[in-house]
């Protein structure tokens, strides 16, 4: 027995209220996200300098890309960034995330106060680092000889400190991991910390035992995001180290950069592109399938 279907109003009202509202960002990925990612996957192939047309050229420019000791250089200079930036970020803004889910007063004035610089502009920030870690002047350096009486490094007029010194810089850039460890943290259960209490369980056990494994969801998704925007580096090279000391800050998008608005290889630099992109697809993918030994969703799929 056949009937007319028909469609409750309130769900057809509020699924055109989805599409309303999603379609500018729906329209804005496509056209300002999509459409450039199909022009540089053609222009990978093509020799283009911007005056002339694009001329096809196959593979050429990724043959030239991995015959280029200026890639290895760079790609080597960013994943040792990944290596220190990662796990830097991901414990220094659980660390401040456990702090700031406690109770006492003033946690508002504390959790804004944290998250202030991640809102400021990149260029100011390098700008405010490069004069707090100069190392003639710098606040830094000054407290370390006039307190500790130590003789401070060179910082990023150093060839094995410029990294680990933009790695250091990420301190006032972890109001956005904090942030969503926070909410992670604020979804846990009290009693499962009381009864880990009642036997007799300390906080540093309580952390790692129960903390730690049921926001591992959380800590993957920051640690994939972590991946992908230290790939991204670029503001701190650009603005205060100019790729220096001996190349040891050049990283793959400073490269990038200088291959498409310093030298106008257009082509070259949108191949370039495209291997980044590949090369953060397959350690997300990586992360991913690891993260099935290591993130706990039990708790998650409980409560939902």
């Amino acid at each position: 027995m056949s009937r007319n279907f028909r469609r409750n109003p309130e769900i057809v009202r509020e699924e055109r209220a989805f599409w309303i509202f999603a379609s500018p960002w729906i329209v804005g990925t496509v056209l300002f996200t999509g459409g450039p990612m199909i022009a540089s996957l053609f222009l990978s192939f093509s020799r283009y300098d911007i005056i002339s047309s694009p001329v096809f050229v196959g593979l050429e420019n990724y043959i030239q890309l991995f015959q280029d000791k200026l890639f290895y250089k760079s790609l080597s200079v960013t994943a040792y960034y990944v290596l220190l930036s990662v796990p830097f970020t991901i414990i220094s803004a659980l660390l401040l995330a456990v702090l700031l889910n406690q109770k006492v007063k003033g946690l508002a004035f504390f959790r804004t106060f944290y998250y202030a610089p991640s809102v400021i502009s990149g260029v100011s920030v390098a700008y405010l680092w490069a004069w707090l870690l100069n190392p003639d002047f710098g606040v830094v350096n000054s407290i370390l000889y006039d307190v500790f009486g130590i003789q401070g490094p060179k910082w990023f007029h150093s060839s094995t400190m410029v990294v680990p010194s933009m790695v250091f810089m990420q301190l006032t850039a972890l109001g956005s991991t904090m942030v969503i460890f926070l909410a992670g943290l604020q979804t846990l259960p009290d009693d499962l910390y009381e009864a880990a209490q009642i036997d007799g369980a300390g906080k540093i056990r309580q952390f790692f035992n129960i903390t730690v494994p049921l926001i591992s969801p959380v800590i993957l998704f920051n640690t994939i995001i972590g991946i992908i925007t230290s790939f991204q580096i670029f503001t701190q090279a650009y603005v205060i180290t100019k790729g220096g000391p001996d190349w040891n800050s050049y990283f793959y998008v400073y490269y990038l950069f200088e291959t498409a608005f310093a030298k106008f290889q257009m082509g070259y630099a949108s191949a370039q592109a495209w291997i980044l992109f590949v090369i953060i697809f397959i350690l997300t993918m990586l992360a991913l399938l690891i993260s099935r030994r290591f993130v706990y969703y039990e708790y998650v799929k409980e409560r939902t």
